[in-house]
Parts: C-alpha cells; structure tokens; sequence
C-alpha cells in the first residue's frame, strides 16, 4: 500500500474516534509530499524520515509534534500488517522548554483598548469596533480566537446574555453565560455592524471584516500584533514569544482565580467549573493556572497559612 492511501484510512481512523486531527493530517500530507505520494511504506527509509523532522530550522516543540503524530501513524500501519517496524530515529532530542503564557495586567489592558483605533490602519480589513469586541470577549469570557470568529448571529443570544461555543478544539459545544457589561458590549457592536455592514442573510457571521465578510484568522493576528506593539506591551521574562492574542484567556483565568482567592472562595470546587467553562479536555490544563503569577501564588499561600494556623488553634484549644 502507498502512504497517501494509508493516511486517508488512519485519518478517517481517528476521526471516528472523534478528533479533528486538523494538524495530524497536514503534517502527515507534508511527510507525503517529502518522501512521495505514491511512495510504498515499506520503500521508507529512516534517512527520509529524520531529514522531514529535521526541516530547515533548529530543533523546536514542533519537531516533537511531527515525531509523535509519525509515531502513531506508523504504529498503525504495524498493527494492519504494513510494516514490521516503524521507521522513527532512536534519539530523540531534548523537549524545549514549555512555552509561558504571558498574563496581561489590567493595566495592559486598558493600554491595549485605548490603543486599538490609534494603531489600525484605514487600509486595514479590521475595523477598530470588531477588535475591540474581540479582545473584550477573549478576555472577558476566556474564549479561543478560532472560536471567536467562528461565531455566528445565531450563537450569540444578547438577550439571554449567552453565547453557544460550537464544534471546539475537541468537537464539544458548550453555553458560556457572559456578564452584563460584556453583553453591553457586544450588543453595542452588533448595533454598530448592522448600521455598517447590513445584510440579508440572517445567520451570518457575528465579527465581520471591513468588507462585511467573516473574520481571517491572520488580519485579526496582525490587528492585534499592531495594537500591541503600539501600546508598547513587551515580555521581561526572557519569553520565546511576545505576548499573544490567545495569552487574553490565560489572563482572564489568573484574573478569575485571583478574584475568587479575594473573595474567600471555595477555589478548588470553582476550578472544577472554570475548567468546563473554559472548554477544557481535562481539569489539569485549568490547574496549571493555579502556579501562573506571584500574586495568585502569594493568595493561594495566604489562605493555606488561615487554614493551617486555624486548624492548629483548633488542635490545642
């Protein structure tokens, strides 16, 4: 069997267990083109293999990506009889470190709205009232961007003040209540585009670009790339990256727990909650956020010093 057919099957394969394997797929057709389409599997060799990893740039993240997704790809082809053994190096390089989310501060983020209609260009395909909903709905309700603009009029019930997320990261849906004054906004908004852009059909997109057609993922990276970089937001820490339009929900769930430590919450129970409002796989992706900031660590070591001194009170009473 060649390899382009066998993709087409292991793709389908795990699509029926319920991923959308998006980046399986591309990097798997990319090792298709680098080793040839109609190449037999058993024609592979580990030199082609270690030079599609390898690429043209230093060893990154995304080299462990591509080994693992070959990784799983190959043990399928084992375990239908394709191959005797997979054709996967011995060594494997060290991980880079995992990448920082930046939290942005709540100063940054009044910088970052007064900065949107000063750093927009009038040629651009964003409009400054669409990024500025966007950033406050990132923010505001923790959503991902590809969710954001993937947002239709129908998923957006102001009324109720709930947003129907659909066919996420892991092919869920789910409700997310939003607060009073990010309803506010969003109806501003949707006010704002109706006048600017009417339309006919009814279920169209929620954020428009300046043409009146949904949203590209790159013109709103760009957008935000240039409001940030105009409000003079930069990374201290030694970071690979600057910070990122998608750091907007990291900071909106420090911001959450930070609040809730204020408040005297029970934050173990509410992560619980956080984690399925977030569209979270599983509950330690939302309990890595716990050990995010000084300020969130310096809360959760001010309870835990109450907790303990009250319970040792207790003890000797």
């Amino acid at each position: 069997m060649n390899i382009t057919d066998l993709v087409t099957q292991y793709i389908s394969f795990r699509r029926t267990l319920g991923e959308q394997c998006r980046t399986t797929e591309a990097i798997l057709q990319a090792f298709c083109r680098a080793v040839g389409p109609k190449t037999q599997l058993n024609r592979i060799r580990l030199r082609a293999v270690t030079e599609f990893l390898a690429g043209k740039r230093p060893v990154t993240r995304y080299w462990h990506s591509k080994h693992s997704i070959l990784k799983g790809f190959f043990k399928f082809a084992v375990s239908r009889g394709h191959l005797k053994k997979p054709p996967l190096p011995k060594d494997v390089p060290k991980r880079p470190p995992t990448l920082r989310p930046y939290i942005y501060t709540r100063d940054e983020l009044r910088r970052l709205l007064n900065a949107i209609p000063l750093s927009q260009p009038s040629v651009s395909r964003m409009e400054a009232p669409t990024l500025r909903a966007i950033v406050l709905l990132l923010y505001g309700a923790g959503l991902r961007a590809s969710e954001a603009r993937k947002l239709s009029d129908t998923d957006v019930d102001l009324p109720n003040a709930l947003i129907t997320v659909r066919g996420t990261k892991f092919y869920k849906s789910r409700l997310i209540p939003i607060s009073r004054d990010l309803t506010q906004v969003l109806t501003d908004y949707a006010r704002w585009r109706t006048k600017k852009h009417p339309r006919v059909d009814a279920d169209g997109p929620f954020f428009v670009s300046r043409h009146g057609k949904p949203v590209h993922r790159c013109t709103l990276d760009n957008a935000f790339k240039r409001t940030r970089e105009f409000a003079g937001i930069r990374r201290a820490d030694g970071g690979r990256y600057q910070p990122r339009m998608h750091d907007l929900r990291h900071a909106f769930a420090v911001h959450r727990l930070t609040t809730w430590y204020l408040q005297g919450a029970d934050v173990q129970r509410l992560i619980y909650h956080l984690s399925v409002y977030m569209g979270h796989a599983h509950l330690a992706d939302t309990q890595v956020y716990l050990t995010m900031t000084p300020e969130l660590l310096q809360q959760a070591s001010t309870r835990f010093e109450r907790w303990y001194y009250a319970g040792q009170e207790g003890h000797h009473a």
